[in-house]
């Protein structure tokens, strides 16, 4: 086996095991996209899992950064990922500023950042999901603004379905993603609520205009997949069907996402990559929606005119360096406190 295959094949079981859902859709992308997105994706699996499963969480980023830097050298870390995503950078052109701005976001949880407003929510999700909804299409080779501004819109929902599904257990690890001015406007209390986290009345209806948001998203973004290539379509259509169905679990569970998590099957998995391989047939005799042309999110526009006008080049070193300063700022006040109290006597 060719170092390059032994990568692709290195990428393509992290997948297996790291994102069931995304294993799945891409078994719908045609050849010349599925591989180079099991590189992109096991390179965000390997970046997120990096920061996440480390205590120096500032330290773990800018590793990350260093090994991006040196991926867009040519010069890639001795890893399966780095080699991989490497020659996807080369081969697509892959804008730098993608790949940073997924790297902004990851440093924005490594600070335990938290959103006051939705559109806040929102400049995160762009950063951690929409990010990659664009670099998707780079590997398509679409560059046509308004089918990235409708990849941007799928990003987010995606985005929103995770933190939907995922409000218990992120508050177990101290992570909350609900708007801080729900909560105020509901008269709870952030560090309240992370002490004993309970699906009240009012922490469910928060799930629910989160879930109702993606579901708006999704609809949006079904108006994009007609300007991708038709063999990559049923893929996407897939991503997008199975995520929104995580989605429909935690609202059959009356957006109780903290007893317990909401799951598919793999049998709700199939139903949808045929429901998604019957969609992407059906649009190549429909006419384009006019909601293919509807103006982009605000918080996603950058990363639009990143891929619309690339410079492979070019980086967002700036904020992600402020972003990284937060982060080694915050790793040192939970460094004294952590030594303060170890000088306590008993």
């Amino acid at each position: 086996m060719s170092c390059r295959e032994s990568d692709m094949e290195a990428c393509r079981e992290a997948i297996r095991h790291g994102s069931l859902s995304f294993h799945a859709a891409s078994r719908l992308l045609p050849a010349s996209v599925r591989d180079p997105s099991l590189a992109l994706y096991a390179f965000c699996r390997l970046a997120d899992d990096a920061v996440d499963l480390q205590q120096e969480k500032a330290a773990a980023v800018l590793r990350l950064q260093e090994r991006l830097e040196r991926i867009y050298d040519g010069r890639p870390d001795d890893a399966s990922p780095d080699r991989a995503f490497a020659r996807v950078v080369e081969e697509f052109d892959m804008p730098r500023a993608l790949p940073d701005a997924l790297l902004e976001g990851l440093a924005w949880d490594a600070m335990g950042r938290r959103y006051q407003t939705l559109s806040e929510l929102f400049d995160y999700s762009a950063r951690v999901a929409s990010a990659v909804g664009v670099m998707m299409c780079v590997l398509m080779r679409v560059r046509d603004p308004d089918a990235l501004a409708r990849a941007c819109d799928l990003g987010v929902a995606m985005q929103l379905t995770n933190i939907s599904r995922d409000v218990g257990e992120d508050a177990l690890e101290g992570r909350l993603y609900l708007p801080l001015d729900w909560l105020d406007e509901a008269g709870l209390s952030a560090e309240r609520f992370l002490e004993t986290p309970k699906p009240s009345k009012a922490i469910r209806q928060m799930t629910r205009r989160l879930v109702m948001e993606a579901n708006r998203l999704y609809m949006r973004s079904e108006a994009g997949v007609a300007a991708l290539p038709v063999s990559s379509r049923p893929g996407i259509y897939a991503a997008r069907f199975i995520y929104a169905g995580i989605g429909g679990q935690v609202q059959r569970s009356g957006y109780d996402s903290i007893s317990s998590r909401a799951r598919t099957s793999k049998s709700q998995k199939l139903g949808w990559l045929a429901v998604s391989a019957a969609r992407a047939a059906m649009t190549t005799v429909m006419p384009k929606s006019a909601v293919l042309y509807a103006r982009c999110l605000p918080e996603t526009e950058f990363l639009v005119q990143a891929a619309e006008h690339p410079d492979t080049r070019r980086s967002r070193s700036d904020v992600l360096f402020e972003a990284l300063s937060q982060v080694a700022q915050r790793d040192r006040e939970r460094r004294d406190a952590l030594i303060a109290a170890q000088a306590r006597p008993n």
